[in-house]
């Protein structure tokens, strides 16, 4: 049986995505992590209506170190997640789809969630 040369598909740790396909990835993830994260709001309504002692304790969770740490990574998904929606709006209207624009694109939304990022918990903190 002779023996075929076949080539090889790149190896995994050799590929590199691409920049817009990271970021679709992305969008994917943040939305799913607002779904999830949802549940914090829900808990801190829900503490809000059951009295004050309820609600002390949600303060309490929320605002301890991993509390604070969650909640600034629930913030930066809305704002990547919002920022990425905008410019898939774009994209519904037949704007930007050249790499080139796609690329730039995708760094002014990095940019944008990053700069929405903190400066609200600049504003929040201070």
């Amino acid at each position: 049986m002779a023996q075929r040369t076949r080539p090889l598909s790149p190896h995994v740790l050799n590929y590199r995505f691409p920049f817009v396909a990271l970021l679709s990835i992305s969008h994917r993830v943040t939305g799913i992590a607002l779904s999830i994260g949802t549940v914090l709001l829900v808990y801190w309504l829900a503490s809000a209506a059951y009295g004050p002692a309820a609600y002390e304790r949600a303060s309490h969770v929320l605002g301890s170190p991993i509390g604070l740490l969650v909640l600034f990574v629930f913030s930066f998904c809305l704002f990547y997640h919002l920022s990425n929606g905008i410019r898939h709006l774009f994209w519904d209207v037949g704007l930007g789809f050249e790499l080139p624009t796609a690329v730039k694109s995708g760094r002014a939304v990095v940019v944008a969630a990053v700069g929405l990022t903190v400066l609200t918990w600049a504003i929040a903190l201070f």
